[in-house]
């Protein structure tokens, strides 16, 4: 089978797929074994015990030179009970420094409620900027704001992200 339209080529230990106008649209990356697309949405769920949400746990870990994640949607959903004393649980990127990109509030985070990114309980970043692209090369975590999170045994993140080519 053949793909005229398609191009296939080795640059610098990655694969680079480029359409018929040599606009790259996917390239799977050797040296860190990862595969990006423009605009291929990922999903990752990550079930957090309150203890390391407390500390600050990565959900994503930092991707090395050249990639930014950029967050699509995300919600959270408390396990083992409500979230209790916390102000906030923290979705956090970095864009030169660190930023909440969700801050999920602890009265929405009843057990087993899906707390949605943008909803009245998932509190955005102003015009949109919880959606653009992190800064390469650095992690996603949770954390909290106010005071440690108790009663809740764990926390459930879902992140809908991609993967950008900086």
């Amino acid at each position: 089978m053949s793909a005229p339209n398609v191009v296939a080529e080795w640059i610098g230990g990655d694969l680079v797929h480029k359409d018929k106008t040599k606009t790259e649209f996917a390239r799977f990356d050797g040296t860190n074994g990862l595969f990006q697309a423009k605009d291929l949405p990922l999903c990752r769920r990550v079930r957090t015990a309150i203890a390391q949400v407390n500390a600050g746990a990565t959900l994503l870990p930092a991707l090395g030179a050249g990639y930014a994640y950029r967050l699509i949607d995300a919600f959270a959903i408390a396990i083992g009970g409500a979230a209790a004393a916390v102000t906030t649980v923290d979705i956090i990127g970095t864009l030169s420094t660190a930023r909440k990109l969700v801050a999920f509030g602890q009265a929405a985070l009843t057990q087993s409620a899906l707390v949605r990114a943008g909803s009245t309980g998932g509190v955005l970043l102003a015009d949109g900027a919880s959606f653009t692209a992190n800064d390469a090369n650095t992690a996603i975590t949770i954390g909290v704001t106010g005071s440690p999170l108790t009663t809740a045994t764990h926390i459930d993140v879902v992140l809908t992200y991609a993967i950008d080519r900086v």
